[in-house]
């Protein structure tokens, strides 16, 4: 399973013109989820992300995760993410679980997100929709969490 975080002043998700998520200062994170990914991959991934030092402390060093400063966290699924980009000029999906599968262990993430996190908007899974941050930093961080513990 992957991550793609971004740091955010502020973010939200439109899906048919309505705002279904918004959050202010926290984590955007796209959620890419691949061909063998379960359970605990998803576990494995939403610890990375509520634990992972991406705020700055007094002295400017990027060592506070989004629990320790109380950020908002706004999940979104993201299936490119799972593309091999390695040859010609098309993406292939093979990686990518299938859109079920996917379906199921983002629904997954968020239910887990939510049991452990007191702020967590999500987008709209198989939906199309516009997703507006604003990156503060630019910080951006590329997560995986892989079946079997690979990855952390």
């Amino acid at each position: 399973m992957i991550g793609l975080l971004q740091r955010v002043s502020s973010a939200n998700v439109v899906v048919a013109g309505a705002t279904v998520a918004a959050i202010r200062r926290g984590l955007l994170v796209l959620v890419g989820v691949e061909r063998g990914d379960d359970e605990a991959t998803a576990e494995r991934l939403l610890g990375r992300v509520l634990g992972y030092r991406v705020f700055p402390d007094e002295a400017g060093k990027m060592n506070l995760s989004l629990a320790d400063v109380r950020g908002g966290l706004l999940l979104v699924p993201q299936f490119t993410l799972a593309a091999d980009t390695h040859k010609g000029m098309r993406a292939s999906f093979t990686p990518a679980a299938t859109p079920p599968e996917g379906e199921r262990l983002f629904r997954f993430l968020v239910q887990r997100a939510r049991a452990r996190y007191f702020e967590v908007g999500a987008g709209v899974f198989g939906s199309d929709m516009q997703v507006s941050l604003v990156n503060d930093g630019p910080v951006t961080f590329w997560l995986e969490a892989r079946s079997g513990g690979d990855g952390n």
